[in-house]
């Protein structure tokens, strides 16, 4: 991540067209003909990727394909034109029909680790198109399991893992065994052979680069977890829930051999990470526990967006202040318009924690901050110039950004510091978003601070975050690591306050019923910052009333 990949795809494109055009001039061959190339890749990249053609490659003729539907279809007939065709992964699976037909030159997939799901829509449609060469570039080919590899090959190389199937029969089953803590010593050995036949099969098709390797100048990126304790009016918010019928549904759910989707888990799970972040996310003033929650804890004139019942916003606001960014109040804001020392991106999952971030914090107390937003509600036209103006002007304090739209392939390399209001369950996404600073072209040393709230859900978290990080680097390197499964325990403790969380490395395993599987493989597939308004919470909230 940072080291380059669209560069070096921008060369390759231009290499092989200007070798192609050479070679139709002197045969006038039809396999020379000229023939556009696709590059897939995050809305928010679009604009980034003809801007960096422009700049390296103005050989090239790039356009992009958007804008409205009638539009788009004026566009495909005019194909011929351009040599780099860029659109968004959403786009390819709207307009499938339309793009099927035309022969591509290269289909380059940026961020290609979006098609790992063989199963959904966009990855069959991205499956579909005819290209005679194929790329994808991926700073996390893995993120979960080993199947996931099967789908990026049989984009690159259709039938060379075989079927899914059989892939799964030969190599996920037999690594999956080996990993559980009670494997025996036969299932340790036929993983171990799985592994190291299919690294020979996959290893000499992915070029794999590490900053480490290849970037001795590219300064340290130091990694501090900064632990904050809850606040009263959410220590009882948390007690309420373990005390309602809600959480006694949760451990039913947990314990069930059912293979329905537990739904109830995941309605838990999300009101527990709002309320973690700040009570408002979650507070309902119809609820009577919720109102005799705040009085308990607020006093006579209680206010739910009282700073005092969101110590993650405080922590945030000590953390800038720390980096010499902004006063510590409106007060303090006049004494002049000096530039800050460091620059930050503050990352959050939910567009409304953003909201919260802006309006109650940078508005009302640190005034003097300046910053830019990024997030679903940017104008997709909009956010390369975002960055830009971001990283070319060091007035700019901080980039408020969500980890889903600002997480992926930009360059911001402006900031030297990243905060983490709130944390993925998928770790890979966590560490793009902090690559985002620290990459090719950073000078300074990168600072991450993780605000991480002591003894809940948001610890837990941070040990999935370990476990699947070794499930990643195991199957793109030589390494082998000893991976643990979870529990029936150790799902029902993310719901628990506790004053340590247990380790990662502490996990047990057992037959774990169905449902608890589907639990822990579906943690990557909880709402998205895009669909969090749509998740709706009223019937879960009510539950917490019994």
């Amino acid at each position: 991540m940072g080291l380059g990949k669209t560069l070096q795809s921008i060369t390759i494109l231009a290499s092989m067209h200007h070798e192609r055009a050479e070679r139709y001039k002197t045969t006038k061959s039809a396999d020379a003909v000229h023939l556009p190339s696709l590059i897939i890749c995050p809305p928010t990249l679009t604009s980034h990727w003809q801007h960096e053609i422009r700049t390296y490659a103005k050989a090239l003729r790039p356009v992009i394909y958007a804008g409205p539907r009638a539009d788009r279809g004026q566009l495909i007939r005019n194909f011929g034109k351009y040599d780099a065709v860029i659109m968004s992964y959403d786009v390819v699976r709207n307009d499938i029909e339309l793009l099927a037909p035309v022969d591509w030159h290269y289909c380059i997939l940026d961020e290609g680790h979006i098609i790992k799901n063989g199963k959904t829509k966009l990855t069959r449609a991205v499956k579909s198109l005819k290209a005679i060469h194929r790329l994808i570039l991926s700073g996390t080919p893995i993120q979960n399991n080993v199947l996931e590899l099967w789908s990026l090959f049989d984009f690159l190389m259709p039938g060379f893992l075989g079927s899914e199937k059989a892939f799964n029969d030969r190599f996920g089953k037999p690594i999956a065994a080996s990993r559980d803590a009670k494997s025996s010593s036969k299932e340790q050995e036929a993983g171990a052979l799985a592994l190291e036949a299919l690294h020979k099969q996959v290893l000499p098709f992915i070029l794999r680069r590490l900053k480490e390797d290849v970037l001795d100048d590219l300064p340290p990126k130091i990694i501090q977890d900064y632990h904050i304790e809850l606040s009263p009016l959410q220590k009882q918010l948390y007690d309420d829930f373990s005390h309602s019928q809600a959480k006694q549904l949760v451990d039913g759910e947990v314990k069930s051999s059912s293979t329905a989707k537990p739904q109830h888990v995941f309605q838990a799970l999300q009101y527990l990470r709002k309320l973690v972040n700040h009570p408002a996310l979650v507070f309902k003033p119809e609820l009577p526990q919720h109102q005799a929650a705040l009085a308990k804890v607020a006093g006579a004139d209680p206010s739910i967006r009282d700073l005092a019942h969101a110590p993650k916003i405080r922590a945030l606001q000590q953390v800038l202040l720390d980096c010499g960014i902004g006063a510590s109040n409106a007060l303090d804001s006049s004494s002049g318009e000096a530039v800050s020392q460091h620059r930050a991106l503050i990352f959050c999952q939910q567009k409304m924690m953003l909201d919260i971030v802006e309006n109650d914090l940078l508005r009302k107390l640190m005034p003097s901050v300046t910053y830019m937003r990024l997030d679903g509600s940017t104008d997709v036209s909009k956010r390369h110039a975002i960055c830009q103006t971001f990283n070319a002007d060091p007035s700019i304090d901080c980039l408020l950004l969500t980890t889903h739209v600002g997480g992926l392939g930009l360059n911001l390399t402006g900031a030297d510091t990243v905060i983490f209001v709130e944390h993925d369950w998928n770790p890979m996404k966590d560490l793009q978003a902090m690559d985002r600073a620290h990459r090719l072209g950073q000078k300074r040393v990168v600072n991450v601070y993780r605000l991480i709230m002591r003894g809940t859900l948001e610890e837990k978290i941070m040990g999935l975050q370990r476990f699947k990080l070794n499930i990643a680097s195991t199957v793109v390197s030589q390494q082998n690591s000893d991976l643990a499964s979870l529990g029936t325990d150790q799902i029902l403790d993310l719901f628990q306050v506790s004053d340590i969380a247990p380790p990662a490395s502490s996990a047990t395993t057992g037959d774990q019923p169905m449902s608890q599987k589907a639990i822990l493989d579906s943690l990557d597939d909880l709402p998205t910052e895009g669909e969090y308004g749509d998740l709706d919470l009223s019937a879960f909230t009510a539950s917490l009333a019994s």
